[in-house]
């Protein structure tokens, strides 16, 4: 949800913003729906401060003047009270309307309106040069028994794998290696419940566009995160923060879960297109002023990373269309996989500005009262697709990986061989 007070004072510079996007319906529509609320606010303040006074005069009145002063103020109070039932029918339908405006995009974004228009801003490490075929992961992971996809999907379907065994000491690993890099800049570790309210999903602006990626317990009202984001930009809803404590650095951890809706046919064996996967998130809280250096500093993390484990990748500006909802800019590192002969998204992150804040009500107080923070978040290890960019990275011609030094004292071992 954006500043409303945007589109009432400068609709064509929101137009044109939208407009990268490949634009937005109804935004005329959402201008009515908010003149109309405001003329009825106006009303409805009116009708309070001649109610008010009435009800005064009743105080005042004589013994003869008092039933007509008690029936004028009831008159009021029944006028009153139509026009507040109508504020509120306003209110809901210029909300609804609005909750579909998705954040409007920084000045930095590229143009484009798809995916294919992205920008490539730079490579970063040396692709790896084999003197034999390199093997994709899903050939490496169930070769080294790292994961078992037949039984996943025996289990609970398509797109559910087993970790096992070597797979699974590498997950723990990269889950620890990744959080004492974030201990070491400030960033306090969280498990976030993976089950939220719907406000938590509303307000991180997954819903209501994003709903079909989203599994539900209809019983009891839960949405299935799929990504710790949503329970850390939750944590703080209706609350004041102190200004003195910005910024608000948290590291999550959880499992994840999403439908791939409008996936299918596309990596369907393996860890990279799967409906549970494990991932740590950064995710600060920051004063407005403060937004775009923490961007740099999230960014430099997941960076650090994956250059720390020996991952060759490209970073990739989101060109305008290509933007979530709550996004007024994204960047994304591609990993190369020589096994696939192709890159692959391993780490997100987004400036959100004040789009979450405003639907979650996170505020902070300085001088000049209460206002909304900012709101970022950055993948630092999405440990499925990591250990995909790992072992095909990694590999040897004898079907081997090697860990990564800096893996080491996390894995115990320094190469999965085998069985």
């Amino acid at each position: 949800m954006i500043d409303l007070r945007l589109l009432r004072d400068d609709p064509d510079m929101v137009a044109r913003a939208y407009a990268k996007r490949g634009g937005v319906e109804g935004l005329e529509q959402i201008a009515e729906l908010d003149a109309t609320y405001r003329e009825l606010l106006g009303e409805v303040e009116s009708g309070r401060a001649e109610h008010n006074r009435a009800s005064k005069a009743i105080g005042r009145a004589g013994p003869d003047e008092r039933p007509a002063a008690i029936a004028e103020a009831k008159t009021l109070a029944d006028k009153l009270k139509v026009l507040e039932t109508r504020l509120d029918h306003a209110a809901r339908a210029r909300d609804e309307a609005a909750a579909y405006l998705p954040n409007l995009p920084h000045e930095s974004v590229p143009e484009g309106l798809s995916e294919k228009e992205n920008v490539v801003d730079r490579h970063v490490g040396e692709i790896p040069q084999f003197d034999f075929a390199a093997r994709d992961h899903v050939t490496l992971g169930e070769q080294l028994g790292i994961f078992d996809g037949d039984r996943g999907v025996k289990t609970s379907g398509s797109r559910f794998v087993y970790l096992t065994g070597p797979g699974v000491m590498l997950e723990l690993a990269l889950v620890r290696f990744a959080l004492d890099s974030l201990l070491d800049r400030g960033f306090k570790p969280v498990i976030p419940p993976v089950l939220v309210k719907e406000h938590a999903m509303f307000g991180t602006g997954f819903l209501p566009a994003d709903e079909h990626e989203f599994y539900k317990s209809e019983r009891d009202g839960l949405y299935l995160t799929g990504t710790s984001e949503v329970g850390l930009a939750a944590m703080h809803s209706d609350e004041i923060l102190q200004e003195s404590d910005l910024p608000l650095r948290y590291a999550g951890f959880s499992s994840n879960f999403r439908r791939e809706a409008g996936t299918y046919g596309k990596d369907t064996k393996g860890l990279i297109r799967v409906h549970q996967f494990d991932k740590i998130e950064q995710f600060s809280f920051t004063h407005p002023e403060d937004s775009w250096d923490e961007y740099a500093t999230i960014r430099a993390n997941q960076e650090r990373i994956l250059q720390t484990l020996e991952i060759p990748y490209r970073v990739v500006t989101m060109c305008a269309g290509d933007l979530g909802s709550s996004a007024a800019k994204k960047v994304d590192n591609e990993a190369w996989l020589p096994g696939a002969g192709r890159y692959l998204e391993v780490t997100s992150a987004t400036n959100a500005t004040d789009f979450q804040a405003r639907r979650l009500k996170v505020r902070f107080r300085d001088s000049d009262g209460a206002r909304l923070v900012h709101t970022l978040n950055g993948t630092a290890c999405a440990v499925g697709r990591t250990i995909v960019a790992l072992i095909e990275n990694h590999q040897r011609p004898d079907g081997s990986i090697g860990i990564p030094e800096a893996l080491r004292p996390y894995t115990g071992f320094d190469e999965i061989k085998a069985v």
